[in-house]
């Protein structure tokens, strides 16, 4: 809303340094730092409130070491990163923007799922929580809204390679005027596309319609068929993928924003049409304000982790994690780098994968030798570390650790194909 009113104030008043809220980099640096403030000042308050109205953790004992001292601790503070990147990222960035729209919705829509979920857990004292099926549900309806924005929106193209190199005016914030500094790899007209990116390869470039070539002139009409599905499965994984790894204290808030500060890194080069020829990556217009998004994203996290480090002063709950998961997946979507996921989010995807390793495995030997087995001590993977003596803090650290390496290995796919 800021941005409109201070893009007024340049054109029609010429007020002095209102010409700055054009620039992706300042309004990124403002949506952090007021994420930030919301999440520390305003955190404090809630999680008060939280406690005073007895709104705390039922802890299953599992047998973990200092487990049971969690009891009690406040959930459903993922209000306060909710809050911390929604109410930023109206400030600062262009509303009518079809990416904002986008990722506005898909963090309501996840949050008001985990919250629902949570809500039935500490005021209805149902340990369930919300039925898996439904969770599954608003999850698959997400991916579905998703896909098929992206699909039919005409406000969501890339621009292709050109056959010949021009010259056109680049600046390396905005898309708006600038000088002659590069010449341009990418074509004058924009276009409806089902492509994505492919790590490691020269020609990264993959369109999902390929899948479909066997049905003969036309086949890329039912593209839909394929990539729709798609988007529904990294929606549902990545999101589950966050529930799973927040079992310890910071763990999930510190592995989304390592996360979170790789992709604001390529929402920024994807939506500049100086950095994308550089780098002879795919150039995707508009996606450069969702720098401002990604920003709020990364400031809510290292605000919350104020009070989420060890040991905790309040959880998330799924209010926060559903939501930090699914606004992962559906941002690497809509910047084409969701085959990227299984790297950057590798400690989404370890946490998953353990899990179905440990319940397909226990189901198996069961049936086989009328006694079930674990491969892991216990799972998620980071309570089998924890049942191994590894103090919490320490589990923490170390896939911290893991995960700034698993961002670095990322983001040098921008140059190592």
């Amino acid at each position: 809303m800021l941005y409109y009113l201070f893009e007024y104030l340049d054109q029609s008043m010429d007020f002095p340094g209102a010409g700055m809220f054009q620039y992706i980099s300042f309004r990124a640096g403002l949506a952090v730092i007021t994420s930030l403030i919301i999440s520390l000042l305003f955190g404090k308050r809630l999680i008060n409130f939280l406690r005073n109205k007895q709104v705390g953790e039922t802890v299953r004992d599992l047998g973990l070491e200092g487990q049971m001292e969690k009891q009690g601790t406040p959930t459903m503070g993922g209000l306060i990163i909710l809050g911390a990147i929604l109410i930023p990222t109206l400030l600062f960035a262009k509303l009518d923007n079809i990416y904002i729209i986008i990722i506005l919705i898909s963090t309501v829509w996840l949050g008001l799922i985990g919250f629902i979920d949570d809500y039935i857990k500490v005021f209805r004292k149902d340990k369930k929580g919300l039925a898996g099926k439904f969770k599954i549900l608003g999850q698959v309806g997400l991916g579905v809204f998703v896909g098929l924005t992206m699909y039919y929106s005409n406000d969501i193209v890339i621009r292709e390679k050109a056959t010949d190199t021009q010259y056109i005016d680049a600046r390396i914030d905005t898309d708006e005027g600038g000088l002659n500094i590069a010449p341009n790899l990418f074509s004058q007209d924009a276009v409806k596309s089902t492509k994505t990116t492919i790590p490691f390869f020269k020609n990264n470039e993959f369109d999902y319609s390929i899948f479909l070539r066997w049905l003969g002139d036309g086949y890329q009409k039912w593209t839909f068929l394929i990539f729709i599905p798609i988007v529904i499965l990294i929606i549902t994984a990545v999101s589950n993928g966050a529930n799973l790894t927040d079992g310890m204290d910071g763990l999930a808030t510190g592995t989304s924003a390592i996360i979170g500060v790789t992709l604001a890194i390529f929402a920024y080069v994807s939506g500049n049409i100086f950095f994308a020829n550089y780098l002879n990556i795919m150039y995707i217009p508009d996606t450069g304000e969702l720098v401002i998004f990604i920003s709020a994203f990364v400031g809510a996290c290292i605000g919350f982790l104020w009070y989420n480090a060890f040991p905790a002063q309040v959880f998330m709950g799924d209010t926060g994690s559903l939501a930090l998961g699914g606004i992962i997946a559906v941002f690497a979507i809509m910047l084409r780098k969701e085959l990227l996921i299984p790297v950057l989010c590798g400690i989404f995807l370890a946490e998953n994968l353990s899990v179905m390793m440990q319940v397909s495995y226990f189901k198996y030997t069961r049936k086989k030798y009328g006694e079930g087995r674990r491969i892991f001590k216990m799972s998620p993977l980071h309570h089998h570390y924890h049942l191994m003596g590894y103090k919490e803090p320490k589990i923490v650290l170390r896939f911290f650790i893991v995960g700034i390496i698993l961002a670095v290995i990322t983001v040098i796919t921008l140059k190592i194909r």
